[in-house]
């Protein structure tokens, strides 16, 4: 894989969610683990038993490797499986900038939120480009705010596919298939998660999962995280405040065309009782990417709640159980990453300014084996000089590399 440097700027925009989405029940789903709707919202998943670093999901061995063996490249937002891969070089020196795209212009368009409509420029949240390879040429796959995902040569920055509209602005990292299928997975603000086919002279659209396929909705429509894909499953966390595990049924057609046979098999909430009653609000929505170590899947909520499910026997038709929880105080935006003990690192904002934030502190390392899961934590929650608000904190994903954890804070 040749080394590629890039750079995607993101015009200053606010990241706020939209109101909480209510809309016609859908039907039944399969596998289903919670309330299609007909009850209250709260739920209380049991926590049971201790995650294990063990199992054939995801091998602690993939801690700062590739996502696999079968696609060279950067697949997914932060690489792997435990959000701890982050490219090959080597990388120049003094690296220079190639190309620009576009040519000339901006990535941007119009969207809404409740602070109204207005123009959104950049690759968003979180932006960050795929880059693999593929017959023969370095690919870069990037949704962006122009309602959009593009296909290009990493070398030369030209097209290799035209442009896939989406509805609304794209703020997550796509996902590409690790399994060698012509796949990418994108979601967008227009409420739809989608598995796109890049094998012909257009991507095209195969599937969606809609934010409103699930009930309750207790936050809105959007899919900001980058979804996983393991073992012929999609696994990813919406703004729609669930978890959501996808049977895929990847497959070729008899012209060799990449088909897919979805089914929404388990879906699971990203809050519970408790943690609506300490939130006093329902922003409980997963605008960060899952994370997988061994058989446990890991995920943080805008509540600021920490999760782990065991889908060790998802494959045999097995529902997950959750065996993990531990709440952070506040909305915690920044994905879960995992080192090769199966340790946690969590980043969260200092906005709620609860206690509990207070006293856990905005960046924790968790032992999840621990009934006490704490090992360390850091405070920081000064905002930035000129900010008006006095939000602080963490938005970003916090990076490993050997003994050191670096983290990006809202104050600079």
């Amino acid at each position: 894989m040749i080394a590629v440097a890039v750079v995607l700027a993101a015009v200053a925009v606010g990241v706020a969610g939209k109101a909480a989405l209510d809309g016609p029940r859908p039907a039944a789903v399969e596998g289903a683990s919670v309330d299609d709707g007909a009850g209250e919202p709260g739920v209380s998943p049991p926590t049971t038993g201790r995650p294990s670093d063990a199992g054939t999901w995801s091998p602690s061995s993939g801690v700062g490797a590739p996502y696999g063996a079968t696609v060279d490249g950067i697949l997914t937002f932060r690489g792997n499986p435990t959000r701890t891969w982050y490219g090959s070089g080597p990388i120049a020196g003094k690296p220079s900038k190639d190309w620009r795209f576009p040519a000339a212009g901006k990535l941007c368009s119009l969207s809404s939120d409740p602070k109204g409509t207005r123009e959104w420029c950049g690759t968003g949240w979180t932006g960050q480009p795929a880059v693999f390879e593929r017959g023969g040429r370095t690919w870069l796959v990037v949704g962006a705010y122009d309602r959009a995902v593009h296909f290009l040569d990493a070398a030369t920055g030209e097209r290799l596919l035209p442009d896939f509209p989406t509805g609304d602005l794209i703020k997550g990292s796509v996902t590409v298939d690790p399994d060698g299928y012509p796949l990418v997975y994108v979601g967008s603000r227009d409420g739809n998660y989608r598995v796109l086919s890049i094998d012909g002279s257009s991507a095209k659209e195969l599937w969606r999962l809609r934010a409103g396929d699930v009930r309750p909705v207790l936050w809105n429509d959007d899919w900001d995280g980058s979804g996983l894909v393991l073992r012929d499953h999609l696994l990813v966390g919406g703004e729609n405040s669930h978890l959501h595990a996808v049977k895929l049924g990847r497959a070729y057609d008899a012209a060799g065309a990449v088909t897919v046979s979805p089914r929404l098999v388990w879906h699971a909430p990203g809050w519970d009782d408790e943690l609506l009653r300490d939130l006093g609000d329902r922003n409980v929505s997963f605008e960060g990417s899952v994370a997988v170590s061994g058989d446990t899947l890991y995920a943080a909520n805008s509540g600021g709640l920490v999760q782990g499910w065991d889908i060790g026997g998802l494959e045999r038709g097995v529902a997950p159980t959750r065996t993990f929880r531990f709440w952070s105080g506040d909305d915690t935006d920044a994905s879960v990453v995992v080192d090769d003990e199966g340790m946690l690192y969590v980043a969260s904002e200092w906005e709620r300014q609860l206690p509990r934030g207070e006293s856990v502190g905005q960046v924790v390392k968790l032992d999840p084996r621990r009934s006490d899961p704490v090992v360390w934590s850091f405070a920081d929650r000064t905002p930035r000089k000129g900010k008006t608000e006095k939000t602080a904190g963490v938005w970003a994903t916090p990076a490993i590399d050997r003994d050191v954890v670096y983290v990006a804070t809202d104050g600079g």
